[in-house]
């Protein structure tokens, strides 16, 4: 693995949990949005994560070792999913999205649920940022082993 690759794996997973912070955000922001553009109760997003595979089909299986193949290309969001678990409903009357008997569906986002996935998501890019430095300083110290 060269030291390129460990760059554009970290890169890839930082990229990815940006997105998932992003998403956090978004949910922490509409918590209490109970009128979308596109109409009903806010739902909850969540990033989906997959393995990237390598760039294409014929360099992997002609250019690439049995050991190369084995190695990750790190990680990228294949898709943005709403959460389907049931709206929390609350009463109040006063509200103008209230239904007949005075309740309001408020979207399904638990604020303890988003901070813990958002304490998550930024360790998991501090990780990335640290293999990266590692990365860099490994190279460094290759180059001052010629002098």
């Amino acid at each position: 693995m060269n030291l390129f690759n460990a760059f554009d794996i970290s890169a890839s997973g930082m990229t990815a949990q940006r997105m998932r912070m992003d998403l956090i955000s978004e949910n922490i922001a509409n918590i209490n949005t109970t009128r979308t553009e596109a109409g009903g109760t806010y739902r909850r997003k969540v990033a989906v994560f997959e393995a990237r595979k390598p760039d294409n089909d014929f360099a992997r299986i002609l250019g690439k070792t049995i050991e190369q193949q084995k190695i990750g290309r790190g990680v990228r969001v294949v898709e943005i999913n709403e959460d389907q678990s049931p709206f929390k409903m609350v009463y109040d009357p006063n509200h103008p999205d209230a239904n007949e008997q005075g309740y309001v569906s408020m979207p399904n986002v638990n604020i303890v649920t988003e901070m813990v996935n958002m304490i998550s998501a930024t360790r998991s890019y501090e990780a990335n940022v640290t293999a990266i430095q590692a990365s860099k300083d490994i190279a460094l110290r290759a180059l001052e082993i010629g002098k």
